[in-house]
Order: structure tokens, then C-alpha cells, then sequence
């Protein structure tokens, strides 16, 4: 595995989630086509900002509409600037087995990207995480980690701390 990266930065308000977001998507933007595809877990409580950046992320991508956490749908496929996206949601996945039916590896083609809420539920199956994303409460705004798992998320490490104001 490359030499981990992280950062950690404090987000005051939604707005500033979705820049973080959109932030992220400049950077998936810049990778060319044929990238290796992309795992990207994100971490925090119900309400967070979890899909809040994602939608910062998908509105800079080009989509226009309001963005919901797919708890029921589990996959929303997105096509978008010549990537092809799928928010996940785990949350409601009662085992293991649950994940693996869902089929998220076969996603993994170039130029995809994960985005995956509730990561932790799926064990080791989408292991390893090339970028998490750990949002928490912290006054009014959000704390926002991000830590680089593998050579592929660092240059998205490195996005965040050029972009955003390190807390």
C-alpha cells in the first residue's frame, strides 16, 4: 500500500460540505480517461453531511436536481463528465452476504467511482478503500478527515488541501 495521506479540515455549514464535494470532483475529473476505478468510503452518523457531499460532488460533475442518500434504493447510478458514479447506501444491508449480492465489484470498471455510505458494513468485501471520508459533528459545523489508502486517493488528499482551509 502507497504511504498514507490524510488531512483533517472544519467545514461551518452545508455550503462548505458541498465545496468539499465539488472540490473532489474537480480532482476526479482530472485523473484522464481510462482511470483506475475508485473506491471512496464515507463515514459519519445519520446527518452528518454524507450526501450533502456527494451532491456537492455530482452538482459540480454537471447533475442538476436534488441528490437523496439511495437508504432505499442501495445503488444510484450517475453518468456525469465522462465518469461513471454509483452512490451507494449500506445502511439498511443486514450481513455480509447482503453486500456481496448487490454486486458493487462488478461496478468496478475504468473510470468508476464508489461512493459508498455506511462502508463499514461491508466488512472487507470492497476493500480497500482508495480514499475515506469521515465526517462529524463538531459545534455547528462538521470536521471532515480524509485519509489517502492507496496511491490513487492521495492526489485526492491533496485536492482537499489546496481547496480547503485546513481546521
Amino acid at each position: 500500500m502507497a504511504t498514507e495521506a490524510a488531512a483533517e479540515y472544519w467545514l461551518a455549514d452545508s455550503e462548505a460540505t458541498r465545496a468539499a464535494g465539488a472540490i473532489l470532483a474537480a480532482a476526479l475529473q482530472a485523473r484522464g480517461a481510462g482511470a483506475v476505478p475508485l473506491r471512496i468510503a464515507l463515514h459519519g452518523d445519520l446527518g452528518a453531511g454524507k450526501t450533502t457531499l456527494v451532491g456537492g460532488l455530482l452538482g459540480a460533475l454537471g447533475h442538476r436536481g436534488p441528490v437523496r442518500s439511495p437508504t432505499y434504493t442501495l445503488v444510484e447510478p450517475y453518468q456525469l463528465a465522462g465518469l461513471e458514479l454509483h452512490h451507494c447506501d449500506l445502511y439498511r444491508l443486514a450481513s455480509l452476504d447482503a453486500v456481496v449480492e448487490l454486486g458493487l465489484h462488478d461496478l468496478l470498471v475504468a473510470d468508476a467511482i464508489l461512493l459508498v455510505e455506511w462502508p463499514e458494513r461491508a466488512g472487507a468485501v470492497l476493500a480497500p478503500w482508495d480514499l475515506t471520508l469521515e465526517l462529524d459533528y463538531a459545534g455547528a459545523g462538521r470536521r471532515l478527515r480524509a485519509v489517502a489508502g492507496s496511491a490513487a486517493g492521495q492526489p485526492l488528499v491533496q485536492a482537499l488541501a489546496a481547496g480547503l482551509q485546513r481546521r
